[in-house]
C-alpha cells in the first residue's frame, strides 16, 4: 500500500519540480566539431548552456566537458572559436506580465459578454425620430417655408 502512494506521488509531483527553469546560465555558441577536425569551412554551430558562475563561463568549463572525448587533443583550435556569454533572466516579472496580460484579456471578454447580454436590451425599443413624408406634405411646408422668408 504505501508503495503504490509513494509511485503516486513520484508520478504527480515528478513533472512539477521538472518545470522550475535557471535564471541564470552560461550559454555558449561553437562551431561544429567537423570544422576542427577536418579543417573544413562549414558555418553550422552549436549551443552549449550550462549553470555556471559568471567567472566559469568559458570554453573549458561549460563546452569541453561535453565534447572533450570527441576533440581528442584539438581544445586550443576549438576553444578560441567559441562565444561564450552569461546571461541572467527574470522569470518572476515574466510570471508577473503574462498574469497581467490574462488578467486584461478576461476583463474584455467579460465586458464584450455584458454587451452582447445588453444588446438585444437596447435593440428591443427602436424609436423612429425620422418619419417619411409625402411628397404633398414636403410641398406645402416648402411653400410655407417660402412665405415666411417674404
Amino acid at each position: 500500500m504505501e508503495l503504490n502512494i509513494y509511485i503516486c506521488f513520484v508520478l504527480i509531483f515528478s513533472p512539477v519540480l521538472g518545470q522550475f527553469y535557471e535564471d541564470r546560465r552560461c550559454r555558449c555558441i561553437c562551431p561544429s566539431l567537423a570544422a576542427v577536425l577536418n579543417n573544413s569551412m562549414t558555418t553550422d554551430r552549436r549551443f552549449y548552456t550550462d549553470n555556471v558562475p559568471p567567472i566559469k563561463c568559458n570554453c573549458e568549463n561549460v563546452v569541453l566537458p561535453k565534447v572533450s572525448t570527441e576533440l581528442k587533443g584539438h581544445e586550443l583550435e576549438f576553444c578560441p572559436r567559441c562565444d561564450c556569454h552569461f546571461e541572467i533572466r527574470n522569470t518572476t516579472v515574466i510570471k508577473v506580465v503574462v498574469i497581467m496580460v490574462l488578467w486584461v484579456l478576461t476583463l474584455l471578454f467579460g465586458y464584450m459578454g455584458f454587451l452582447l447580454c445588453l444588446d438585444p436590451l437596447i435593440n428591443k425599443k427602436k424609436v423612429k425620430f425620422y418619419q417619411e413624408h409625402s411628397s404633398e406634405e414636403a410641398r406645402t411646408l416648402l411653400m410655407q417655408g417660402e412665405d415666411v422668408e417674404d
